[in-house]
């Protein structure tokens, strides 16, 4: 064996203990998670808006961020609820580029795991404390999970995650919306096999236990554009493309079937400014069809305070140092304009 073994430490438990949600906070993200579940299930037609960087690298920045973004809630609170979008992790296996505040809360510095668990939650109850808008992050290591169950309102799994067993079966424990992205092939049945399994019953040994699972009604798909084999972007965003996956979609027994369009990635070929534009045809597609207006329930968008990307070793407070984002004002008139398309 070639690991080197470094037991990570203090516990969930510690480190909740430690760095503890007050009462008033809890009550906020209960409030929230009712909100949310009442759009999945069609009991309210406000429509979920998850927008924020494409990684969390700052603390400052990001609490600057959302609350900004709680101003705005309060201007389109009768037709949309954001979720700001407080990612901690990144795929990045091949050496290159951050991997997120959970492997560095210093970006300038060394790796430092228990670190990186400590300043990601201190970051998501200090945002929710200054905003009163519980976040959405991403869940890259199933195993993390515990750390900060207690914050988030919503959780997504990944392109390159969403046919992992553990990510399936850890989802099928949770009790909030839990997008489930399509896998950059771009095949949407291995996304609805995905949502199917996390929506079943399981018994299967997590963090050295094993635990049983009711299922969690609230897994849904994430439509994020896919890469074909010659490396190119492929969209399927179009209103044929959602009338498709809506087809399949009725076709098996799923609760709350529900469609998140993720505006950036492979559906905009990379290009941040592309988003808006996206945005609003999804819109018009919702208009033009009862079929979508019904299953179309939101938006994932990549904005931050400045726009565009800088290096990891940039100096810019509140620009990406992994993808490019839309600006601050870019996005608060397309918030705006969403609110009247609704």
């Amino acid at each position: 064996m070639s690991f080197e073994y470094i037991r990570v430490t203090p516990s969930p438990e510690e480190i909740l203990a430690t760095i503890p949600m007050s009462k008033k906070l809890k009550a906020i993200k209960k409030k929230r998670d009712k909100e949310l579940i009442a759009v999945l299930e069609k009991r309210s037609d406000k429509f979920i808006i998850i927008i924020g960087p494409c990684s969390a690298h700052n603390e400052d920045a990001v609490c600057e961020y959302v609350s900004r973004l709680a101003q705005l809630q309060e201007k389109v609170k009768d037709k949309l609820i954001l979720v700001p979008r407080i990612y901690t992790n990144k795929p990045r296996t091949t050496g290159a580029g951050y991997k997120g505040m959970v492997h560095q809360p210093n970006p300038q510095e060394k790796p430092d795991f228990v670190g990186g668990l400590k300043a990601l939650r201190k970051m998501h109850i200090r945002a929710l404390a200054e905003s009163h808008l519980p976040a959405a992050d991403e869940m890259l290591y199933p195993g993390n999970y515990p750390y900060i169950e207690d914050i988030l309102c919503y959780v997504t799994v990944g392109a390159r995650s969403v046919e992992n067993q553990q990510h399936r079966l850890t989802i099928s424990g949770l009790d909030i919306l839990s997008g489930m992205k399509n896998p950059t092939s771009g095949d949407f049945q291995v996304m609805l096999n995905s949502v199917q399994a996390a929506q079943m019953p399981h018994v299967f040994t997590y963090n050295g236990w094993e635990v049983s699972t009711s299922g969690n009604p609230y897994a849904h798909s994430i439509l994020r554009g896919s890469v074909n084999h010659f490396g190119q972007n492929i969209p399927n965003y179009h209103y044929e493309d959602l009338v498709k996956l809506s087809e399949i979609y009725f076709k098996r027994p799923l609760a709350n079937p529900t469609i998140i369009v993720d505006t950036n990635h492979s559906n905009s070929n990379k290009d941040f400014r592309e988003q808006p534009r996206i945005a609003l045809e999804v819109m018009r597609s919702r208009q033009s069809s009862d079929l979508l207006n019904n299953i179309v329930r939101g938006l994932m968008i990549e904005s931050y305070l400045e726009e565009g990307s800088q290096e990891v070793s940039g100096k810019v407070f509140g620009q990406s140092i992994t993808d490019s984002c839309l600006g601050w004002n870019d996005s608060a008139n397309l918030i705006l304009n969403l609110a009247d398309s609704v």
